[in-house]
């Protein structure tokens, strides 16, 4: 995964996910949720709300005392698809969604533009998706919890 000017990951951030399962933790304000919300927004989340933040430029950093502010926000997912999981010929697939200041918003697959459509087609099988259990935030464990 990598992130760049999302939220408060101003520079280019890299996160590496090979784990089967993978737990984010740290103290408040560093990012975590942050972190899934990223995941989420690539994947094609396109419920603003459900990302904690009241607009789309919220989504671009914007700037500290020491920082300046970011003209984007970026975030990139790679998938090693040696299985074929993903319905692609590719063994090595990444996706990216890009967000301008500006208002001009972008999805990549493998580098090259595509729709959202796409992205959703992509992981249309697999159970992943923006709202899918894969990926849990925290306010998901109680419903999960209390899910008949």
């Amino acid at each position: 995964m990598e992130i760049k000017g999302f939220k408060s990951f101003a520079d280019k951030t890299q996160i590496l996910l090979d784990n089967p399962i993978t737990g984010i933790v740290g103290p408040n304000g560093c990012g975590k949720s942050n972190i899934i919300d990223a995941i989420r927004w690539v994947i094609g989340e396109h419920k603003i709300k459900s990302l904690r933040s009241d607009n789309l430029e919220d989504l671009v950093f914007n700037g500290s005392r020491s920082r300046s502010a970011s003209g984007m926000a970026e975030v990139s997912l790679t998938f090693e698809n040696t299985r074929n999981l993903l319905p692609t010929e590719f063994t090595t697939v990444t996706i990216t969604r890009k967000f301008y200041k500006s208002g001009e918003s972008e999805y990549r697959l493998n580098d090259v533009t595509c729709r959202l459509k796409d992205i959703h087609n992509l992981f249309l099988d697999t159970g992943a998706s923006n709202d899918s259990y894969p990926i849990i935030e925290l306010g998901m464990v109680d419903d999960i919890i209390k899910d008949k």
